[in-house]
This record gives C-alpha cells, sequence and structure tokens, in this order.
C-alpha cells in the first residue's frame, strides 16, 4: 500500500498533463478505440461459444432469456439481408461458419428455455419469460390444436420444403464447382499465355475458384446443420409437451388440463421462437446457394429485371387476370384491379424503354439535331496511340469466336498453349504469346495467321464439321464438302460428326477443326521459327546458362561476340531446322572460333558441326547407317567454280541447269521417302549453306549437310548420286 501511495501522485500529474496536451490527448484516444477495437474482434467469437456453454450448463433468468431470443430474432434478420443484399456468393464467404454458430446458439436457447420450462412451469406461462408467452398465446389464440398445428406446419415448410431443396441444391453445386476447377484453371493458364491478363490478375482468379470450391464444400455441410436444426425443433416440442404435462401432475399435484394448458402455450411459444429465426437462416441459406456467382446485381434488382423487363409479358398476364375478372361468380374488383396494375407496369415499361432508347440515340447523334451533346475534344496524340505489331497473331472470323471463347467450352485456347509448349521445348527457346482477336474483314469461317504483322496462313473451316484428310492411302470415298488441309495441302473432306467412325474406318485421319487451326500453326511457327527470336529472347536465354555457367556467358558476350552477332547465328541455326537446346556447346563453339572469324556464317557452320551428334539424332534417331544423297564429283567442281564466280551473291549456274538439278533432287528425295528413309544430301561445307537455301522451299523434306557434320561413329550410305553430266548438259541421277 505504501509503494501504491507512493505512486499515485506521479501518475495522477501525468494522465493531468497528458489531457491538456491536445496531441497526446487524441493519440491516447486512437489507441485506446483502436486496442477496443481489435480487442472485441479477437474475443467475439470465443465468447459467443463460451456464453452458448454456459446457457446449456447453468441455469438463466426469464428476462435474460426474453433478451437473448430477441437478439438471436434480430441476428437471423441481420443474415437473411446479408444474403439477399450480397450480389454473388464469395461476398458472404463466412456464411458456413456464421450458420454454424447461429444453429449453436438457438439450440443453446433451446435448452436453457426447456430447463426453465421444466422447472417453473407450474408458476404459469410467464415462467419462461415474456417473449415465450407472447408467442404461444399469439399463435394459439386459445386453443391448442391449433398451436401445434401451426407449429407442425413451420417445421414442414422450413424441413421438407426449404431445408431440403438447400441442401440438395449446396450437393450439386458442391460437386458441379468442384469438377469444374481444372477446366476454370486451364482456362486461367490460356489467358495468361495469351497475354490477355497478367500474373497479378491469373493469380486473382485462381484464389477465386479456390474460394469458390471451398465455400460450395462448406456449404454442402453447412445444410446438414439446419436440417439438424429442424428434427431437433420437432424432439424439443414433444419432450417438452410431454414431459411438461408429467411433472405438472405427478410433481405439482395439477390436473391434466391446467398442465396441458400451461406447458402447451410454453412449449408451443419456445418452439416457435426456435422456428422463425431457424426458418429466416433455412431461407437465407437457400438463398445463398441460389445466387449465380456471375451476377453483379444484388437479388432485388435481379428479379425486377428479369420477372418486369418485357413490357408484352406485362400486357399478356392484364388481359388473362381481365377475362377472369369479368367472368360471373369472380371477385371482379380483385381481379380487375391487379388486371389494371399488371396493364400499369407494362405500360411503364415499354415507356422507360424507349426512353432509354432514343437517348441512346440521341447520344450517338453527335453534332446534329439540337440536344444533341457537343463532340468531345480529342486529345493529342502519344506514342500511346501507336500500337505495336503482334510477333505472333491469330485472327479469326465471327462464326469462330465460340472456339477460342471459354465460356463456350472453346478448346482452341488450350491447343495453342500446347503448341507453345511442345515448340518452346523442341526448338529450345519461349515461342511468343499468341494474340487471338477477332477481325470482322474476314469471312465468318475464315482465320488468319500473322508473324510480324505480315500474313503467313489463311484458311476456310467449317465449325459445325470435322476434317477428314487422306493421309495417302484410302479404301473408299466419303461424303462432305471437299478441302485441302491448310497445313500439309493433302486432300481432306470436311464431313459431319456423324461419320467420324465411318471415316476412320477407311482410312481418313480425322480431326476437328481447333487441331486443324493448331497444327496449321504449329507448321507455319516451325517453318519460321527464326524470324521468332530477337536479342531480347537470346539475352533471356544467356541470363539461365549464366545460372549454372556464368564463366562461359561472361567470357563470350560481349568480348568475342557481341549479342547482335550471337542472335544472327542463332537465328541461321533455326533457320536450317538445327534446335538450340544445347546451348552450352554453341556457345564453347564460339568462345573457340570467335577470335578467329566475325562472319556470321563461318561461326554458323562451326556451330554445326559442334551440334553434329544432336543434328544427326533428330534425322535418322538411333541409327548407326545414314543414307545420304550424294553429287558427282564432275558436278560439285562446276558447283565449286560457280560458287567463286559468283562470289557472296551464290551459285552463278544457267537457270535449265538448276531447274534439272532441282528435278534430279526432288525425285531422290521422294524415292527415299517411299522407302520410309529421310532425305539427306551430303556435300562439301563451302556448297552446304547455299544449297541449303537452294532446296529449303522447293524441297522441304530435303535436308543438307557436310561431310565434317557426320560423327565419326556413323556410317554412310550412298543410296543415290545426282550430277551424271553429259555433253547435252543434262542432269541424271543414279
Amino acid at each position: 500500500m505504501a509503494f501504491l501511495d507512493k505512486i499515485k501522485a506521479p501518475a495522477l500529474n501525468f494522465l493531468g498533463a497528458a489531457k491538456k496536451n491536445s496531441k497526446v490527448a487524441k493519440g491516447l484516444a486512437i489507441g485506446s478505440t483502436a486496442y477496443k477495437k481489435v480487442s472485441m474482434f479477437k474475443i467475439g467469437t470465443p465468447i459467443l461459444v463460451l456464453a452458448c456453454l454456459s446457457m446449456i450448463t447453468l441455469p438463466m433468468p426469464p428476462f435474460l432469456l426474453d433478451i437473448l431470443f430477441s437478439v438471436n430474432i434480430a441476428l437471423s434478420m441481420v443474415v437473411l439481408l446479408v444474403s439477399i443484399y450480397s450480389k454473388k456468393p464469395l461476398d458472404f464467404g463466412s456464411f458456413p461458419s456464421v450458420l454454424l454458430l447461429t444453429t449453436i446458439l438457438r439450440l443453446s436457447l433451446n435448452v436453457a428455455s426447456t430447463r426453465v420450462i421444466l422447472l417453473h412451469g407450474q408458476d404459469g406461462t410467464e415462467a419462461a419469460g415474456k417473449v415465450i408467452e407472447a408467442f404461444g398465446n399469439v399463435v394459439m389464440g386459445g386453443n391448442y390444436t391449433v398451436g401445434i398445428i401451426v407449429f407442425a406446419i413451420l417445421i414442414i415448410i422450413n424441413f421438407q420444403v426449404v431445408t431440403k431443396g438447400a441442401g440438395r441444391i449446396a450437393e450439386v453445386s458442391a460437386r458441379f464447382t468442384l469438377d469444374a476447377m481444372p477446366g476454370k484453371q486451364m482456362s486461367i493458364d490460356a489467358d495468361l499465355n495469351a497475354g490477355i491478363i497478367d500474373q497479378d490478375t491469373a493469380r486473382e482468379r485462381r484464389i477465386d475458384v479456390t474460394r469458390e470450391a471451398d465455400f460450395y464444400g462448406a456449404m454442402d455441410g453447412a445444410s446438414k446443420f439446419v436440417k439438424g436444426d429442424a428434427v431437433a425443433g420437432l424432439l424439443i416440442m414433444v419432450i417438452n409437451l410431454v414431459g411438461g404435462i408429467i411433472i405438472g401432475v405427478f410433481n405439482f399435484d395439477l390436473s391434466v388440463a391446467q398442465a396441458a394448458s400451461i406447458f402447451a402455450i410454453l412449449t408451443i411459444g419456445d418452439g416457435l421462437v426456435a422456428q422463425i429465426p431457424s426458418l429466416l437462416l433455412s431461407v437465407a441459406a437457400a438463398i445463398i446457394v441460389t445466387r449465380q456467382s456471375s451476377s453483379k446485381q444484388e437479388m432485388g434488382q435481379q428479379v425486377v429485371t428479369d420477372l418486369f423487363s418485357r413490357p408484352k409479358t406485362m400486357y399478356i398476364v392484364a388481359s388473362v387476370i381481365g377475362i377472369m375478372g369479368i367472368v360471373p361468380g369472380m371477385p371482379h374488383v380483385a381481379f380487375l384491379l391487379l388486371a389494371s396494375i399488371c396493364l400499369g407496369i407494362g405500360y411503364l415499361v415499354e415507356r422507360h424503354q424507349k426512353q432509354k432508347e432514343k437517348a441512346a440515340l440521341v447520344k450517338d447523334l453527335k453534332g446534329g439535331a439540337d440536344g444533341a451533346k457537343p463532340p468531345v475534344e480529342q486529345k493529342e496524340l502519344s506514342w500511346d496511340d501507336v500500337s505495336e505489331v503482334d510477333v505472333i497473331g491469330l485472327e479469326v472470323g465471327y462464326r469462330l469466336i465460340p472456339m477460342v471463347d471459354k465460356n463456350q467450352n472453346g478448346e482452341l485456347l488450350n491447343r495453342v498453349k500446347g503448341v507453345r509448349k511442345k515448340l518452346s521445348q523442341d526448338l529450345g527457346f519461349l515461342i511468343p504469346p499468341v494474340h487471338i482477336r477477332d477481325n470482322l474483314d474476314l469471312g465468318p469461317n475464315f482465320y488468319r495467321i500473322t508473324l510480324m504483322g505480315v500474313t503467313f496462313g489463311e484458311a476456310e473451316i467449317q465449325p459445325e464439321r470435322d476434317m477428314a484428310i487422306n493421309p495417302g492411302q484410302v479404301f473408299g470415298d466419303i461424303p462432305g464438302l471437299k478441302a485441302k488441309d491448310p497445313a500439309f495441302g493433302l486432300d481432306a473432306v470436311w464431313i459431319s460428326k456423324a461419320d467420324n467412325d465411318k471415316a476412320l474406318g477407311l482410312g481418313y485421319t480425322v480431326v476437328d477443326c481447333s487441331t486443324v487451326i493448331a497444327t496449321h500453326l504449329s507448321q507455319i511457327l516451325a517453318n519460321n521459327c527464326a524470324s521468332l527470336i530477337g536479342q531480347e529472347e537470346v539475352q533471356n536465354i544467356l541470363d539461365i546458362v549464366a545460372k549454372t555457367q556464368p564463366k562461359l556467358v561472361n567470357g563470350l558476350v560481349p568480348a568475342v561476340v557481341n549479342l547482335g552477332l550471337l542472335t544472327h547465328i542463332l537465328q541461321n541455326l533455326l533457320n536450317e531446322g538445327v534446335p538450340i537446346r544445347d546451348m552450352r556447346t554453341i556457345l564453347e563453339t564460339l568462345v573457340e572460333y570467335g577470335p578467329k572469324s566475325q562472319d556470321p556464317e563461318v561461326l554458323t557452320a562451326a556451330c554445326r558441326i559442334g551440334l553434329r551428334r544432336l543434328i544427326i539424332q533428330d534425322i535418322v534417331g538411333s541409327e548407326n547407317i545414314v543414307p545420304v544423297i550424294t553429287l558427282a564429283p564432275d558436278l560439285e567442281k562446276v558447283l565449286h567454280k560457280s560458287l567463286e564466280t559468283g562470289g557472296s551473291e551464290g551459285i552463278g549456274i544457267e537457270p535449265g541447269m538448276a531447274q534439272r538439278i532441282q528435278q534430279s533432287l526432288m525425285d531422290a528425295t521422294q524415292a527415299q521417302e517411299m522407302e520410309g528413309e529421310p532425305a539427306i544430301l551430303l556435300t562439301s561445307g563451302m556448297l552446304r549453306s547455299t544449297l541449303s537455301r537452294f532446296v529449303k522451299n522447293t524441297i522441304p523434306g530435303l535436308r543438307v549437310l557436310s561431310y565434317q557434320e557426320v560423327p565419326d561413329d556413323k556410317q554412310i550410305k550412298i543410296v543415290s548420286v545426282v550430277g551424271n553430266q553429259n555433253q547435252a548438259g543434262n542432269i541424271s541421277m543414279r
């Protein structure tokens, strides 16, 4: 005590000074308020649970029961109104937990009121409080039978109608939501890969999908609380009524009529006080689970919009009700009044819609008649108004839009994602996103593939049909629309989906429209992959390699070769069909040969020699024997001499001879393909690059290699020799 007396005076002086200082006093007040709010939110739920447990175990006075029953009814109304004004189910994400807590509160009050009724019911109908007595007297109206029937009706409505229906909807919604999760996740990934959304938006959408699945799963279980509460209410009423009569007759010497009179009022009142909040929460649960997840309106607005947005409907209803109102024997005033109201609503809605259409028309007429809004002054142009060209673009006609719309189960986005993933893994760099958009200038069934704004492919498809492609040998014809496969130019037929099995039986290859577009896109990207890699992509590759081999990267760029030269070399490799997955070998080769030469053609040839095992493996796999086509020595001499004469412009030979060489190489390539073997032209290192460009577009199946690009452990098998030149100047194959 002496110690307290010593610190009392300094403490009072400090508080007085703090109050005089407005800033300090304001800080103390804000801190105190924040502390109270945080404390209230942290301990509110535990206090409610402990209070429910205390109500079950400890006796409660009637006055406190009145207050808690009133709070229970008010809380149920709050939950119901929040459910009505929520725009989507996730706006009330804590509803399952709230449903559990309110159910526990209501059952705890039932237990507490049952104890009071059975212990003090003989004292009269006021023994359990004014609320229970009032509900019992108002509903019963002095008739026990009426009270029991009304209570039973409430139980049936709550249990058999509202609760059962809401539980079924919650179960189905939970099942469908869980089944739809993989599709939603894939749609988000497709939008992200296509560049439609960014990483933050994708992360938010994934969180929403997870929250939606968790919510409907919790609602499926929470609906069992409401169902069990309805059953418990019925059993508690029977126990209270029977137990009260027994206790009143045998313990308190009341007559059966007196005991039934007192305990019936108390039991019915107690049951109604519990069942009304239970019914409100059941309706709230039903409203929550029946709400549309994509709705942007409150339930009241949505219902009014759906019911009264069509004037024709109201006119028909008014006509039918009016006819019923003039039928003899019908209540004329009620029916005719209702018909007038429906007619007035239809007229008001129609006038409102016409006013909106007129306002929209006036808004579109800029600078026209009086009343139109003046034209908006255009802002000054800036670089933001200049749109960048898409690296890869896919434009579709309006009838093909459902194929790229995830809400209409369009699969093209997933197919495009698969194409990008496969090409990125095969080539060794990340293929840029494909920007998909609709183009009204195209035909309704047409699509167009662009690279850097330039059209590389365009075709027409039939979205309601499948394409049956003739792989070269089929066992019959199939009815349909004749066409060409846009990717490889093979003969094809657009058939109905019902003929798929028949076409497969005849030997056709059947694919859907999404696969047709995806295959065409894959073929164009693979043939033009060199144009998809630039200095930005090359720098990203170097950054990845530098994580594991920093000295190799730092010693090469920019000390030996600059970023532009390295990009040119990688583009040359990709243009010749060589993947750049093995960046370590490419960089080590450039470290060795870069100081000797800065010619991109020379360095590309050196990289090809370093990658010779990878090149041969992509062509013949693990086979030890490499079948090749060679040029005759005399023809090689002629080509070497022409190359020396042409210089940097290439081989300078007359067109007729070039055509004959091309035809001979084409015949040799077709012969190899008929044998099921790859077509490889083996020539000298000086001619390889020039001949590769010579046959690239005319003979796409022919690969041109130099002698140095064949590994030592592989055996060469010459299958044909091109270049038997006679005096007439003809080129033949032997």
